[in-house]
Parts: structure tokens; sequence; C-alpha cells
């Protein structure tokens, strides 16, 4: 939008730097900046590279937020917009970035100090490296800061950060699904406490209920309040509801739907459905020190019969696919011949030579018993030899009786 006649933009301008880091400049020289434009700043020594990321009137709105007036703030000044060189060099910064981060967790290790190094920024000119780490007890880094200016040769800054600005420095996706609010629009972080679950009817499981950070997610404050206004409708779960057939004591609630469950003593696994409403009414009755029949008749649960289904198709069965792969694993039968097997004489002798197929078997077994004039004989016991079934048998197997 142009602004009206006779009236200067706002002098300060809004620069991001690396995950989110954000500080007000002055603009002493009157450059035309915009949004995304490389920026060399004042540093405390040295100079700092950043891209704009606010400008205009809404710099002064934003510095009122967070309580930072123009007259008693001592503001940075912009030097100018960033050069060819000063990017090369602030982006050979962003590459030692990971390396430094790994080399000094190692000499952390070694020195055996209870931290965590989370992130490593490095100035525009390379003149400076500032180490941000998390740790719950105080601890002396003196020795640390030795040995990393002597590794990197460069002037050390250790700045000690909470769980919840570390998640917000490294960013990522949270359990909704999208990008963490303390990596993008969150800019304060409030207290959170375990009532804000319990007036949202949230089981308390921590692992549900804990963000990336470790702690409490920022997000049960967010509908906190309709909760607690929804809430002054309902009357005092511990009332007991009085009735002729027993006490009922409260089990659930919907909030937003303005339910709520009880149950008798003697049948706590019977849920009974009644409104907000009749609740009311119950506990009015009660209160003339009356009580009423049964809950039942002042419950609003309709119970729905089901349909008659038919299955006019047949193709509506889930198992009809596991039908067709028993049908295909299948093997047909072997058909059996009922014509009994013809004995096949050799030369030498009139005994019929055994078949193989089981049919066969049984039909020379049934006749081997008897000869040609119709007299029985008896029938020794038969050693099978698996391994000498296809050679021809030249000793006769039925010796005549004597």
């Amino acid at each position: 939008m142009a602004l009206p006649a006779n009236v200067e933009p706002f002098n300060c301008v809004e620069v991001r730097f690396k995950n989110g880091r954000k500080e007000f400049f002055i603009n002493t020289e009157k450059f035309s900046l915009y949004e995304g434009d490389i920026v060399k700043v004042e540093a405390t020594t040295g100079y700092d590279v950043g891209v704009v990321c606010l400008t205009g009137e809404l710099v002064r709105l934003q510095m009122q937020k967070k309580n930072i007036f123009l007259q008693k703030a001592d503001l940075k000044k912009i030097h100018r917009k960033a050069n060819e060189n000063d990017v090369d060099k602030w982006l050979e910064g962003r590459a030692k970035e990971s390396e430094a981060m790994l080399n000094a967790r190692a000499v952390a290790n070694e020195l055996s100090l209870r931290m965590k190094i989370s992130d490593v920024e490095y100035q525009g000119d390379l003149s400076k490296a500032v180490f941000y780490y998390t740790a719950e007890e105080r601890v002396d880094f003196r020795d640390l800061i030795r040995k990393l200016a002597d590794t990197f040769k460069v002037r050390i800054e250790m700045k000690q950060i909470g769980m919840r600005q570390e998640a917000g420095r490294l960013g990522g996706i949270g359990s909704c699904g999208r990008e963490l609010c303390c990596s993008t629009w969150l800019t304060d972080f409030r207290s959170v406490s375990t009532s804000a679950a319990r007036y949202q009817q949230l089981s308390l499981n921590p692992t549900k209920l804990a963000g990336q950070c470790g702690k409490l997610k920022c997000c049960l404050n967010f509908e906190l309040d309709t909760y607690v206004d929804e809430l002054k409708k309902f009357p005092d779960t511990k009332l007991k509801l009085k009735t002729k057939k027993g006490n009922a004591f409260f089990q659930k609630m919907d909030i937003f739907a303005n339910k709520m469950w009880y149950s008798y003593q003697d049948e706590p696994y019977e849920f009974i459905e009644m409104s907000l409403e009749r609740v009311k009414e119950v506990i009015a009755i009660n209160k003339k020190e009356e009580k009423v029949d049964n809950l039942k008749d002042y419950s609003n649960v309709i119970v729905e019969e089901k349909p008659a289904y038919a299955n006019v198709v047949g193709d509506d069965d889930l198992t009809r696919f596991d039908n067709q792969l028993k049908q295909k694993k299948r093997r047909p039968k072997k058909k059996s011949s009922n014509k009994p097997a013809q004995a096949h004489v050799k030369q030498g002798g009139n005994k019929p030579q055994p078949s193989n197929t089981n049919s066969t078997q049984k039909n020379s077994n049934n006749n081997a018993g008897e000869t040609k004039d119709g007299a029985t004989k008896k029938r020794p016991f038969k050693k099978r030899r698996p391994n000498n079934r296809n050679k021809p048998n030249t000793e006769s197997k039925n010796k005549p009786s004597e």
C-alpha cells in the first residue's frame, strides 16, 4: 500500500538469521529494502549477514508487541545490501556449521560434560561462532571454550537454551502432521500443566501429551478457554443421582454434545446416556428430597433395529476369495480302472507277474489262491523287495503242497 503524502516510511526493519532468530535494525541510510533482500548489518564485533523479513509499518506494530521502543532501544544499524563477496563468505560459514557441531560434541564427551550441543551459528564475517546447548544442571565449560578456540581459530560464545527453544530452532513435524508451532509462528512459550488435559477429558498418557521437546504440547492451551466456558454449564460430577433402584454415579461426559453417562453401583458396566437437561431435571427432583423411579425413563437412548439384509448377489462375502484359492489348490484325483489286470505269462512258468497299481494288486491277490482245476492253495507270506520291483521274478512264488 502506498503511504499518504508527506509521510515517511518507518526507518526500522526486521532481519532474520539462522533458525528463525530475528532482530530489529535501523535503516539510517534509507535504503529501499524489501522482504527477501540480503543485507549486511552491524554486530557486536564485526558485521553479520541476514535476510530482511519485515518492513514498513508492520515493524512498528511488531516492536510494540515486544515492548521495544525506538527512543529507548539501542538498535544497531544496517550498513548496506550484501554484495557477492559477503554472500560467499556467509555461505562458507553455513557449510562449516554441521562439522563444527560434531567436533564440539566429541570434545564435550572427552571432558565428560553433561550437556548437549544442538546447534552452531557462524557470524557473517566468520570471526565468531555461537554454540547453543541444553543442560539440566550447571556446566563448567571453560576448558571446552579453550579447546574449541584452538580448534576453530575463532571467538567462541556459548548460549544455553531450553528444551522448547531447542525444538523451535531445529524444527520438525508434529503428531498432527504439520510443522511445529514453535518453529513457525509461536513466539512466546507459556507454561502448560496437566490440568489442561483434564479439562479436555484427555487421558494422562505422557507419550501422547508430550511433544518433541519432551514437555507438554503447547497446543493444549489453544482450546482450553473454550472447554472451561463449556464446563460451567455442567453440574458437579461428584453428585450422585438418587433413584428408587439405587444411587447412580458419574462415568463420563461429552462436553460439546451436552451428554453425560451414569451407571448404578450394582451395575457399574452398564452406562446410561442422558442429556444435560435431563440430568439437571433429576438433580432438581433430588433437591426436593424425592427420588425418581429409574434413570432409563429419562434416558434418550434410541435402539435402532438392524434392517433385514439378504445377500441377493452372492458376491458380498469377504471370504469368497479364500474359497477360490482353496479350490485352485485341490488336485484332481486319479481315475481307477475297474477292469482286472491281465496276467502276463512268461516262458518257463504259468504264474502271473504282479503289477504296480493298487487295483491290479487286489485282483491278483484274490485270484492267487486258485488254480486252473479250481483247487485252492495256501498263500505263503510274501516279503516285499522295494529295490527289485521292476526285475523279473524267475522263481516260483507259490510252491506246490506235498
